[in-house]
């Protein structure tokens, strides 16, 4: 148990680092990149200043047209400037949102991983039940503290495996089917056994817990992978 706790508290310091590490790399890159944008955009105010000039240059344009005209001129490079500042908002949104959409996948993917890594290592030791009550009249059995309403014929399937377990026994399916039903296992059928077991995993509902919990050992039977201290039956 100790081991387990060990490996799953390792892989959250991997997943927060590589968390931590890729949202660097990301502000870095995305900076990086929108202060290149930014200085590399043309400078809002040389329009205006080119029709400055014109202006000084040119002083002696003194008709009614000239002066229209380079009133027209300053006022495109007045509109000029507000383009290129409104450019620049946009530029600055967009990279704010960049960051975040990517901040947001890494996240996403470094959950996924370490998910992941917890279900594998729950399939590679099995699920740890510290204590599992089984109720005949109540219909229900309580895994830790999860509790999952069954049919009858599930209670007697689970409640035939705790007994074995609390044994040291592996039941085949023939013996679970001639332990509930009464007969003796010769007179019995192997899928019968099997049956009753997978009606008993569909019942529990949970994949993890169901497939974990009941054991099929190989050309033996199934068992109650649980300490056998953990079994209570009322």
């Amino acid at each position: 148990m100790r081991d387990s706790t060990s490996s799953a508290s390792e892989a959250r310091v991997a997943g927060a680092r590589v968390v931590v590490l890729g949202i660097v790399a990301i502000v870095l890159i995305l900076g990086g990149a929108g202060a290149f944008l930014l200085l590399n955009l043309p400078d809002a105010n040389a329009f205006n200043a080119r029709v400055e000039q014109l202006f000084v240059d040119n002083a002696d344009l003194t008709s009614e047209a000239e002066i229209k005209l380079l009133e027209v001129l300053a006022q495109s490079g007045t509109a000029f400037s507000d383009v290129l500042a409104g450019y620049r908002l946009v530029i600055f949104v967009l990279m704010l949102f960049a960051t975040g959409l990517l901040v947001a996948c890494l996240a996403f993917v470094a959950t996924i991983i370490l998910l992941n890594r917890r279900v594998g290592m729950i399939e590679r030791q099995g699920i740890q039940v510290s204590s599992l009550t089984i109720d005949r009249e109540g219909n229900f059995v309580i895994i830790n503290d999860m509790e999952f309403k069954l049919t009858s014929a599930a209670v007697e399937t689970i409640s035939v495996l705790a007994e074995a377990r609390m044994d040291g026994e592996v039941l085949s399916g023939a013996e679970i089917e001639a332990v509930i039903s009464g007969r003796s296992p010769e007179d019995c059928e192997e899928a019968s056994g099997a049956t009753r077991i997978k009606r008993l995993r569909d019942a529990l509902g949970n994949q993890i817990v169901a497939e974990l919990l009941i054991k099929t050992v190989a050309r033996q039977g199934y068992v109650l992978d649980i300490n056998r201290n953990a079994i209570r039956v009322a």
